[in-house]
């Protein structure tokens, strides 16, 4: 197998330049390989069951707790299964949106109010919460002071 340049991020890996450039990205036992031709693609996919029990499962649809949908101006990424999965596991699903989920202005205070009685809920639920800032820069704010 030819080798990739590796630059202080062990989890992506990239090759060539122009109309031969492919990256690999890996997670876990997870790998997305992208490439401008088929050829290239096929060729690394070769290469690396030669070496590894590999199932190629077609294009990226998923990854993550991301959808990836593909148009003809380029890809689009989605939280939007993780989001109502969040949603429905809290029961907020039916819940109404609000243009501002916390007011800036509120202060919070660790002397204010009982402790709660299984705190590692709340810190999963911050814990996912802080994921879905990743494509939802509107909560970050609310999440951040919850965390």
């Amino acid at each position: 197998m030819d080798s990739f340049k590796v630059k202080q991020n062990y989890t992506i890996f990239t090759k060539g330049e122009g109309d031969s450039f492919i990256a690999l990205l890996v997670y876990v036992d997870d790998i997305i390989i992208t490439r401008p031709t088929l050829s290239h693609l096929q060729h690394l996919q070769q290469s690396l069951h030669a070496q590894f029990k590999l199932k190629a499962l077609g294009q990226l649809k998923y990854f993550l707790g991301f959808e990836i949908a593909r148009s003809s101006s380029g890809l689009f990424l989605s939280q939007r299964k993780y989001t109502l999965q969040l949603l429905e596991d809290t029961w907020y699903l039916g819940c109404k949106p609000v243009a501002t989920p916390m007011d800036p202005r509120n202060k919070l205070n660790t002397n204010f109010g009982e402790p709660l009685p299984h705190p590692s809920q709340y810190r999963c639920l911050i814990g996912r919460l802080l994921y879905l800032t990743l494509s939802r820069p509107d909560i970050t704010f609310s999440v951040h002071c919850l965390s």
